[in-house]
């Protein structure tokens, strides 16, 4: 008797991006709720800097720091200039820093992993709240972040060594060379390597598990829904790139008409400009988390349940 196999039916991961997008473009509370979660860290996070930037301004103003002589006519002269401002500047914020940092660390793990967690419940009604799971899966993918981040600011210090020096005229077009390289080798990197800090919150809420078993089974998915994971997270690190330039031409774009615009309105522009960029950014978030569900019912929803 033969027995009978059942298949699961070949999907390409961005085959039905375009349906994510749809039905979660119907549904403008959830990007709300990523908005919101988002905004709730990032405005009082923002203020934050701008208060500390303006205290260490009034310590060591601009004209001090040599600010006020960049030679804006010649740009390797310029670049050498604002090393130079930088080394003043240097300690004052690595002051602000070595707190700054550990407590906006500690209140996005806190924040992030309570509005994942909501965001997830909206998306699949019948999950459990687990804010204190998903607080320990936000800290494993900030961790994560933290090392990619490390090895691409590393690498341009590297750059910068070896290509800016005091002693002899800045190489600027190989810095620019190397820079723009490391960056977007650096950002494909990350969008290879997060898929599985990235979809271990959903195998934590959808299979009632542990934050380690999480992390373990986001290892152990097979070949075949790994690589729809890593495809989704290769295609939002792709539109978010292209995120990023549509803001820049909208930004831009009046640059001509700016002597009749005015500074104002330039602000204005430059703000929508933000705005935009980082609302469409949340509401891709969604669309990759629609879609990771998705295979999941795919793949592993039977065997995960």
């Amino acid at each position: 008797m033969t027995a009978a196999v059942s298949r699961t039916p070949p999907v390409r991961g961005t085959q039905t991006l375009v349906d994510q997008m749809g039905w979660v473009f119907k549904r403008p509370a959830l990007s709300a709720l990523e908005v919101t979660w988002r905004w709730l860290f990032g405005i009082p996070f923002l203020a934050v800097c701008w208060v500390q930037a303006k205290h260490i301004l009034a310590v060591l103003p601009p004209d001090a720091a040599g600010l006020s002589n960049i030679d804006s006519q010649n740009p390797w002269v310029a670049v050498v200039q604002l090393a130079d401002a930088w080394m003043r500047y240097e300690p004052h914020v690595t002051a602000v820093l070595r707190w700054l940092v550990p407590v906006a660390a500690l209140v996005w793990v806190v924040v992030s992993g309570i509005g994942r967690n909501i965001v997830l419940k909206q998306l699949e009604p019948g999950v459990r709240l687990r804010p204190a799971s998903m607080v320990a899966l936000q800290a494993a993918w900030l961790a994560l972040l933290s090392v990619t981040f490390w090895g691409w600011f590393r690498s341009l210090q590297w750059v910068a060594s070896t290509h800016i020096t005091p002693s002899g005229e800045a190489d600027l077009i190989g810095y620019s060379i190397w820079a723009i390289f490391l960056s977007l080798g650096f950002f494909t990197l990350w969008a290879l390597i997060s898929w599985p800090a990235a979809v271990a919150p959903l195998l934590l809420v959808l299979e009632d598990s542990s934050p380690s078993q999480a992390l373990l089974r986001s290892f152990r998915l097979g070949r075949t829904f790994t690589s729809k994971l890593m495809e989704i997270n290769l295609v939002m690190g792709i539109v978010k790139l292209a995120l990023i330039v549509l803001a820049m031409v909208f930004s831009a774009a009046p640059l001509p008409f700016s002597d009749q615009l005015g500074p104002e309105a330039m602000r204005v522009v430059w703000g929508g400009a933000t705005i935009f960029y980082l609302v469409a950014n949340d509401y891709f978030q969604v669309v990759r988390l629609k879609s990771f569900v998705e295979f999941w019912r795919t793949f592993r929803g039977q065997e995960g349940r």
